[in-house]
């Protein structure tokens, strides 16, 4: 009916910290269209942290995936030397122990390593 296109039944919704603005005139009543208009706000908002925290997560994903170029390698078995060179932590292992199955010290190194960055990471959000 026309009783729609009246003033008095539409709603104008602002959501002053994100800056949405929800206009709602679908409805006859204004009660209706208030809460239609607070539940296509909640939609937009639910939206807007899911899309964030999807992000976030893709982010980390990239970080610990990397690009796959040549220059992230992580290890390299060096025959001629004897040699295991592991990239991440810049360390130098026996090639035939590693090749034997004796790579304990080498994961113990990186999990040291992993340990050192989780504590500076927390330390520098700690501070922020």
């Amino acid at each position: 009916g026309q009783n729609v296109n009246k003033v008095e039944t539409a709603i104008d919704l602002m959501h002053k910290p994100t800056g949405i603005r929800i206009f709602c005139t679908e409805e006859r009543t204004q009660g209706r269209n208030r809460e239609r208009a607070f539940a296509i706000l909640r939609a937009k908002l639910f939206e807007m942290e899911r899309e964030k925290q999807m992000a976030e997560i893709s982010s980390k994903r990239k970080a610990q995936i990397g690009s796959g170029a040549r220059s992230e390698k992580i290890r390299t078995y060096n025959y001629k030397d004897s040699r295991v060179s592991d990239h991440r932590i810049k360390v130098n292992y026996d090639l035939t122990t590693f090749l034997n199955g004796g790579c304990e010290a080498a994961i113990t190194d990186l999990i040291n390593d992993d340990q050192q960055m989780m504590l500076q990471e927390l330390a520098e959000n700690s501070q922020a």
